[in-house]
C-alpha cells in the first residue's frame, strides 16, 4: 500500500460525512457531527435496557424507546440499573451543555444514548428511531433489529424550530394534531404554532364567552369551502371531511372546536415529545367569528369585508379590552408556553374613524390609525406580561411601532427591511417568509430545494447582530385550500423535512439530503402520511415533435408504478403501465400518474403532444440588443388584461427580469422583441411565475402559467429554426412580492439561463 492510500485509509472515518454516508445513516436532520464506524448492533428480546440511578429523569424517554422497540422485537426489553454487555444504556451526561444536545454511540457490543436534559434524550431516541428499519413504526412480526455502528454528537443550530397549523379556516381534530406532532417529533421540531381563531372560525373554548364556540365555531359553506368542493371532483383530497359537518336548522354547517380539556390533552401529548404549543388568538383583525358571536366588539357595529380585510375589533372602547383580557386570561392559564401570539396583521383600520377613536387619539397623543394599532398592541402586551407571558405578532405590527420586548414573526417577503427594522428595535425575530416557508403555496418540482436552500439569517443583515436576534424559523400551513388531513399531509411533506435540516443542522449538501430523503418515504408510508410523491421528469406539459418522438419518464423512486391513459381519463390503479418508451407519432394527450407500492397516488400529469414544423425565422433590420419591457401599474388577474390598460412607460432590458421602474405592489410587464436562436432544434422553456405569465414564441403559445398563484414552474416546447423569432412574454404581479424566471434547454439538455446575446429588439 502506498503512503497516499495508507493516509487516505486512516482518514476515511473522519472524512465520511453527510456526503459519503447517506445510505448507511439516512438521518434527517443530519447530525452536527457523525463519525461512521464498522459493524452493527443487533437488538433482540434478550437485549437489556439500562437506566442507572442518575438517569431516572429519562424514565419517560426510556418508555418511549421501549414502545418503539416493542413494535420490532415483539416484547418490552428487560430493564436493569447497570449497563450490561450487549445492552442499551440511557446515560446522564453533565458535560453536555446544549439543552437539546445528546451523544449517541453504537458499537457491535453496546448502544449508549447520553444527554443532560430529557429533551436531549428524546432527540437521541428519535435518531435511533430513524436508524431502525421503517417497519418499526408499526407492531408486526417479531424480528431482530439492527443499528449501524456510529458515533454522533449533536445539538440544534436554532432554538426555534417550528411548524404552524391553521385550524380556523378548516378544522383538524385532536387525533390529527397528534399525528402532526408525531411528525414534528420525528424530525426534531420543538414548536407547534396553532392558529386557533380567524374570520372563518373560533376553535378554542372560552368559558367566559360560550358563544365564541357555540356561534363562532360553525359556519355555512363559504367561498373557500365552495372552491374546495369544486376541486374535489378531480381530487378527493379537496373534499370537506364529513366528521366536521353538522345539520342544524335545516342547514349544513362546517366547524368544530377544542374544549379546554381537549387542549390540555394536546398540550400534554406535545410536552411528552418536548414540543411547545404556542396559541395564536388573532387580533384586532381577523376577528369576524368572534364579532359574529359578540357584535359589540366593532367600532361601527358592522361585521363585513373592506377592500382587502375584515372589520377589526375596536381599540377605542373599554368593552373591547375587557373582552380581550378575559379571553387572554383563560388562554394564559391553559397554555404553559411562555408565548402567546396575537397576530396583529392585515388590519383594515377604516372603521376606526368614530368619535370614540378621535377622543382616544387626542387623549393619548396618537397621530394616525397606525398609532391606534400600536396603542392596542402595546396595551395587550402589557396585559400578557402581567400574566407572565411574552407576546408574539406578525411583522405588520412594526408599522405603528412596538416595544423591544415583543417577538416578531417575519412573513412579508416583499417588505425587505422588516427584519433589519425589528433587529434595530431590539425585537427577537422568527423567520417565516411567505416566499419560501408558506407551505400552503402549491408545491412543484423546485419547492423542496427552495426550502432546503433557505437562509435563516438573510444575507443583507450583519451576521453577528442577526445571529443574536434571530431565534430560528418555522413554516406555516394556512388552510383556506386545505380541507382534509390528506391534503395537509401532502402540503407539508416532504417540505417539512427540508426545513428540519435547515434549522437543526444549518444544512449539509442538497444531494446528500435527497439521497437520505428517498429512504424516508417507506417510513412515512408506515406512518400513514399522505405525502406528496416526488415529481416525475423527462417531459414537458406542452411537448412538440416534428416527425415522431417517444415519452420516456425519469422516476425519482425506483418502486413507483407509472400508469397512463390517452383517452382523456385520469389514470387509475388498473390503467396500463407506462412502457420504458411510449411511441408518439401523432398529436395526442397522455395523462400520467405515479403510484407507490402502498397505493398512494401522485399528481396527475397532462402531457399534450403537438406536431409542428420548425418555425421559420423572421428578418429584422439591425436589431438592437435586449428586449423592450412595457410596464403597467394595476391589478391584473390575467396577463391579457394589460391589453386594456394604459402603460406607465417602457425600457430596454438585457435579461428577462422585471425592470426597477415597473416594481409596485401590483403591476404587469410585457416583454417584446426577438429570440435569436443559434441552432435549429426543439427548445424547452421553463417559466416560473409568482403570480402569473405566458410565453409565446414565433406566434405559438409555448408556456401558459397565467393567473394569480404562488411561484410555480411550468414548461413547454417549440420547434424553432435557426434565426430570429418574435418573443412575447407577459407577466403580472397581484401583490405581495414577485418571482419571474425563464430558462431553456435544447433537445433534452440541462436547463440554463437565456444568454443576453439571444435577446434582440
Amino acid at each position: 500500500m502506498t503512503r497516499f492510500w495508507y493516509l487516505l485509509f486512516l482518514l476515511l472515518p473522519l472524512a465520511a460525512t453527510a456526503q459519503t454516508a447517506p445510505e448507511r445513516y439516512p438521518l434527517i436532520p443530519y447530525p452536527a457531527s457523525l463519525t461512521p464506524a464498522t459493524g452493527t448492533f443487533t437488538i433482540t428480546k434478550n437485549t437489556q435496557l439500562a437506566l442507572p440511578k442518575d438517569s431516572k429523569r429519562f424514565a419517560q424517554e426510556a418508555e418511549q424507546l421501549q414502545n418503539l422497540l416493542r413494535n420490532g422485537v415483539g416484547a418490552s426489553l428487560k430493564t436493569a440499573k447497570k449497563p450490561a454487555a450487549n445492552g442499551i444504556e440511557l446515560r446522564y451526561d453533565a458535560s453536555i451543555t446544549a439543552p437539546e444536545g445528546y451523544k449517541l454511540t453504537i458499537t457491535p457490543q453496546q448502544v449508549t444514548l447520553a444527554a443532560k436534559e430529557p429533551a436531549g434524550m428524546f432527540r437521541a431516541v428519535q435518531t435511533v428511531r430513524q436508524l431502525l428499519p421503517p417497519t418499526v413504526e408499526k407492531a408486526g412480526k417479531s424480528v431482530p433489529l439492527t443499528l449501524p455502528a456510529v458515533q454522533i454528537q449533536d445539538q440544534p443550530a436554532y432554538s426555534w424550530r417550528g411548524m404552524h397549523l391553521d385550524v380556523s379556516r378548516h378544522f383538524f381534530d385532536v387525533a390529527y394534531l397528534k399525528k402532526y406532532m408525531d411528525l414534528l417529533a420525528l424530525y426534531k421540531f420543538n414548536k407547534l404554532h396553532l392558529h386557533l381563531t380567524d374570520d372563518q372560525g373560533w376553535r378554542l373554548e372560552i368559558k367566559k364567552y360560550p358563544k365564541l364556540t357555540e356561534v363562532g365555531a360553525w359556519r355555512t359553506f363559504n367561498n373557500q369551502d365552495s372552491a374546495c368542493i369544486k376541486k374535489s371532483k378531480d381530487n378527493p383530497d379537496f373534499a370537506l371531511e364529513p366528521k366536521h359537518l353538522r345539520q342544524r336548522n335545516g342547514q349544513t354547517e362546517y366547524g368544530g372546536f377544542y374544549t379546554q380539556d381537549d387542549m390540555r390533552g394536546i398540550i400534554s401529548y406535545a410536552a411528552a415529545r418536548h414540543i411547545e404549543v404556542i396559541p395564536e388568538i388573532d387580533m384586532p383583525g381577523h376577528m369576524m367569528a368572534a364579532i359574529r358571536a359578540y357584535p359589540f366588539l366593532t367600532c361601527n357595529g358592522k361585521n363585513d369585508w373592506g377592500k382587502l380585510f375584515s372589520t377589526p375589533i375596536c381599540p377605542c372602547n373599554e368593552t373591547t379590552y375587557e373582552f380581550v383580557e378575559n379571553v387572554l386570561t383563560e388562554v394564559a392559564a391553559l397554555f404553559p408556553s411562555p408565548y402567546v401570539h396575537i397576530g396583529a396583521d392585515e388590519v383594515d383600520k377604516t372603521s376606526w374613524s368614530t368619535t370614540a377613536c378621535t377622543e382616544l387619539m387626542q387623549k393619548e397623543g396618537i397621530k394616525d390609525v397606525n398609532g391606534l394599532q400600536s396603542y392596542f398592541v402595546r396595551r395587550v402586551e402589557r396585559f400578557l406580561q402581567s400574566k407572565g407571558k411574552k407576546m408574539i405578532g406578525w411583522d405588520d405590527m412594526l408599522e405603528g411601532g412596538i416595544d423591544a420586548s415583543a417577538t416578531v414573526m417575519y412573513w412579508r417577503s416583499w417588505v425587505k427591511d422588516a427584519p433589519a427594522k425589528a433587529i434595530r428595535n431590539g425585537n427577537p425575530l422568527i423567520m417565516t417568509p411567505v416566499s419560501t416557508l408558506y407551505f400552503d403555496n402549491l408545491p412543484d418540482k423546485n419547492s423542496v430545494e427552495k426550502v432546503y436552500n433557505f437562509d435563516v439569517v438573510p444575507a443583507d443583515l450583519d451576521p453577528a447582530t442577526a445571529q443574536k436576534a434571530i431565534l430560528g424559523a418555522q413554516a406555516n400551513l394556512w388552510t383556506e385550500q386545505v380541507p382534509s388531513e390528506n391534503r395537509a399531509d401532502y402540503m407539508v411533506m416532504p417540505r417539512m423535512t427540508a426545513l428540519a435540516e435547515v434549522v437543526w443542522t444549518n444544512k449539509t449538501q442538497y444531494a446528500s439530503y435527497l439521497s437520505r430523503l428517498r429512504q424516508h418515504y417507506p417510513r412515512l408510508a408506515q406512518l400513514n402520511v399522505h405525502y406528496r410523491v416526488p415529481d416525475l421528469a423527462g417531459f414537458s406539459e406542452e411537448s412538440v415533435f416534428t416527425d415522431k418522438t417517444s415519452l420516456q419518464v425519469e422516476k425519482p423512486l425506483d418502486n413507483l408504478i407509472l400508469r397512463y391513459t390517452t383517452d382523456g381519463s385520469t389514470p387509475t390503479p388498473t390503467s396500463p403501465v407506462l412502457p420504458a418508451a411510449l411511441p408518439i407519432t401523432e398529436p395526442t394527450t397522455v395523462k400520467l400518474v405515479a403510484f407507490t407500492p402502498e397505493g398512494l397516488r401522485g399528481d396527475t400529469y397532462t402531457i399534450r403532444y403537438k406536431q409542428q414544423p420548425y418555425a421559420a425565422p423572421v428578418s429584422a433590420k439591425s436589431p438592437a440588443p435586449g428586449l423592450t419591457a412595457t410596464y403597467f401599474t394595476g391589478y391584473f388577474k390575467k396577463s391579457a388584461l394589460m391589453q386594456e390598460a394604459k402603460a406607465n412607460g417602457s425600457t430596454t432590458v438585457t435579461s428577462v427580469q422585471v425592470p426597477k421602474q415597473a416594481e409596485a405592489d401590483q403591476f404587469g410587464v410585457q416583454f417584446r422583441g426577438y429570440l435569436d436562436v443559434p441552432e435549429t432544434g426543439i427548445y424547452t422553456f421553463y417559466l416560473t411565475c409568482d403570480d402569473g405569465g405566458t410565453l409565446r414564441l414565433a406566434d405559438r403559445m409555448v408556456v401558459d402559467n397565467d393567473g394569480l398563484h404562488s411561484a410555480i414552474e411550468k414548461t413547454g416546447q417549440v420547434a424553432l429554426a435557426k434565426g430570429l423569432h418574435p418573443i412575447a412574454l407577459d407577466f403580472v404581479e397581484g401583490g405581495g412580492g414577485y418571482t419571474l424566471l425563464l430558462k431553456y434547454s435544447k433537445d433534452g439538455s440541462e436547463p440554463r439561463e437565456i444568454p443576453a446575446s439571444w435577446l434582440k429588439h
